[in-house]
C-alpha cells in the first residue's frame, strides 16, 4: 500500500474510492435484484446477481489486499474488542467500529451463499440458474428454497444494519452516510489523526477484473 496522511480538508480521509463505489453499487444492485424478482423479469435477475456476485467477490479480495480501512484485519475483532467498544465507544479503527465490522462480515458472507445459491435455482417455469443443469431438479428445488429463505435473512440484517446507522446518527450525532460518499469524516480534535494507507486504484481494477473473471467461468461450467 502507499501510505498518505490521513489528515485532510475536511475531516479525516477514511473511505477510498473503491470501497464507496462497492457500496453504492452493491445497494442500487440489491434493489434491482428485488425488483426483477417482484416483476418476473428472471434473466435479468439472474444477469444483476452474477454482478452482485463479481462485487463481492472483489470486496472480499479488497478487504485482503486492499486500503488499511478496507481489510478485515483493521475492523474485525474478537469479543474482547467489541465489549471494550460496547463499554466505551471508541472505536479502534478509523473506519467500521467492532460491531459494524461484524455486520459487513455477515453481510458479505450472506450475499455470497445466497449468490451461490441463485445459481443453481430455478422458477419451476421457464428460468434456470447457469449451475441448475449440474444437480437434480430435487436439489435445485431445494436450493431455491433456501435462496428465498436467505433473502428474508438478508432484508433483516440489512434492516439492522440501517437502524444502526440512524441510530448513531440521531443518538450520538455521528453522520455515517456522508462519509460513505466523500471518503472524508470529522475527527475529534482531541484524538491523534492516524495515517492511513491507501491502496492503488489500479489495483482494485484488476482485483475487481479477476473477480468478474472468475464469475464467468464459474457460470460456463
Amino acid at each position: 500500500m502507499t501510505a498518505k496522511t490521513g489528515a485532510e480538508r475536511g475531516g479525516l480521509r477514511v473511505w477510498d474510492l473503491p470501497v464507496r463505489l462497492f457500496h453504492w453499487t452493491l445497494l442500487a444492485g440489491l434493489a434491482a435484484l428485488y425488483a426483477t424478482q417482484a416483476l418476473g423479469k428472471m434473466d435479468l435477475h439472474a444477469r444483476i446477481g452474477e454482478a452482485v456476485l463479481a462485487l463481492v467477490l472483489f470486496r472480499l479480495l479488497w478487504g485482503v489486499i486492499g486500503s488499511q480501512t478496507a481489510r478485515f484485519t483493521d475492523f474485525v475483532g474478537g469479543g474482547r474488542t467489541v465489549l471494550a467498544y460496547l463499554r466505551q465507544g471508541r472505536s479502534p479503527s478509523a473506519g467500521h467500529n467492532p460491531l459494524g465490522g461484524w455486520m459487513i462480515v455477515a453481510l458479505l458472507g450472506g450475499l455470497l451463499l445466497q449468490a451461490g445459491l441463485g445459481l443453481f435455482s430455478n422458477d419451476d417455469i421457464l428460468f434456470e440458474g447457469p449451475l441448475a443443469h449440474l444437480v437434480s431438479d430435487g436439489t435445485s428445488s431445494l436450493l431455491t428454497h433456501w435462496h428465498v429463505l436467505l433473502f428474508k435473512i438478508l432484508a433483516g440484517l440489512a434492516a439492522l444494519h440501517v437502524a444502526a446507522v440512524l441510530a448513531h446518527w440521531l443518538g450520538k450525532g455521528e453522520n455515517l452516510i456522508l462519509p460513505m460518499l466523500t471518503g472524508h469524516k470529522p475527527w475529534p480534535a482531541d484524538r491523534p489523526r492516524p495515517a492511513l494507507a491507501f491502496a492503488p486504484p489500479l489495483r482494485a481494477l484488476a482485483m475487481l477484473a479477476l473477480a468478474a473473471a472468475a464469475v464467468l467461468l464459474l457460470i460456463r461450467l
